[in-house]
C-alpha cells in the first residue's frame, strides 16, 4: 500500500491509523480500568458487509460514545467476544468507519479537529448553530459526503441530533436511508453521560457501569416504508420511543435531565 493512499475524503490513511492507535491507547482505560464497559451484540458486527453499513445510536457524550464504539467494532472484527481484552485489536484498525457531526463541533478546537480527521463526516445542522435554534436547508453536499462514506465503509449516526434523551428522531436520517439503502444496525448506549462531562473528554466519575448493546439489522422495505415509518423503527430500535419510558413522563424526565445538566457547568466550561 503507499504511504500516501487516501481515502474518499482526502485523508492519508498512514496518518488516520497512527492517530487511530494513538486515540485507541490513551482512551483504552476508560472503558476497562477507570469504568467497565459492557458489551452486547459483538457476533453481529463481525457478520456485517465491509461497506454500506449505517449504525444509529442514542448519544450522551460528543466524543466518549464514538471512541467507545471504535474499540467495539474494531475488537469484535479480530475475534473478541463482548470484550476489549488485549488491546492488540487496535495495531491494525478498520479504517473507513466514520461518524456523523456537527461542523461547528468538529472546528471547536484541536482536538475536534484531531477527531475529525479520524473519521468525522461533518454536517450544518439544519435545526441549531451556536447554541441558537434555526430553520435553514439541508445541504446537499451534506448527503452526498454521508452517501460517500457508506459506499466506502460504515458510518455511525446520532439520529437525534442532540446528547438529550427522548428527543424527536430527524428525519434527514430516513432520507439517507430510503436513498442508500444500507444495513441499519440500532445500538443503544447507557452509563456515558454519568461517566464523563458533556463533551466525552473528562472522566466525571469512576466505576461507572458502561454499556453498548448492538442488535440486529432493523427490517427496512426500503421502497414501500415511509419516512415516518423508518423514523419510528429507529426509535424502537435505539429504545427512544416515549413508550420506554415507564415511570415518568418524557417531559419529566427531560426536566430532570434539563437540571442535571445545569449541575454540569463546570466540567462544560472546562
Amino acid at each position: 500500500m503507499p504511504i500516501f493512499k487516501r481515502n474518499p475524503f482526502g485523508h492519508i490513511l498512514f496518518v488516520k491509523r497512527w492517530l487511530v492507535r494513538i486515540i485507541g491507547v490513551v482512551s483504552h482505560g476508560r472503558y476497562r480500568r477507570f469504568n467497565q464497559l459492557i458489551i452486547e451484540g459483538s457476533e453481529i458486527i463481525r457478520d456485517l458487509p465491509p461497506n454500506n453499513v449505517l449504525f444509529v445510536s442514542n448519544h450522551q457524550t460528543y466524543f466518549a460514545d464514538v471512541a467507545a464504539m471504535y474499540h467495539v467494532f474494531n475488537a469484535s472484527l479480530k475475534g473478541r467476544v463482548d470484550s476489549l481484552k488485549n488491546i492488540g485489536y487496535i495495531w491494525n484498525p478498520k479504517l473507513n468507519i466514520y461518524y456523523v457531526a456537527a461542523s461547528e463541533t468538529m472546528k471547536s478546537g484541536i482536538l475536534p479537529k484531531i477527531f475529525a480527521y479520524v473519521g468525522s463526516v461533518s454536517i450544518d445542522r439544519t435545526w441549531r448553530s451556536a447554541g441558537e435554534n434555526v430553520n435553514r436547508q439541508v445541504k446537499m453536499s451534506d448527503i452526498s459526503n454521508i452517501k460517500k462514506a457508506l459506499d466506502d465503509g460504515w458510518v455511525i449516526t446520532f439520529p437525534q441530533g442532540t446528547t438529550k434523551p427522548f428527543k424527536p428522531i430527524r428525519r434527514g436520517t430516513a432520507h439517507i436511508i430510503k436513498t442508500c439503502k444500507p444495513i441499519v444496525i440500532p445500538i443503544v448506549i447507557d452509563g456515558f453521560r454519568r461517566a464523563y462531562d458533556k463533551k466525552g473528554l473528562l472522566i466525571k466519575k469512576r466505576n461507572v457501569l458502561q454499556s453498548i448493546v448492538i442488535k440486529k439489522p432493523i427490517e427496512i422495505d426500503y421502497e414501500n416504508d415511509t419516512v415516518d415509518e423508518i423514523v419510528k423503527k429507529i426509535e424502537f430500535g435505539i429504545e427512544q420511543h416515549p413508550s420506554f419510558l415507564k415511570v415518568i413522563s418524557v417531559e419529566e424526565y427531560r426536566k430532570q435531565e434539563d437540571e442535571l445538566d445545569k449541575q454540569r457547568t463546570f466540567w462544560d466550561i472546562y
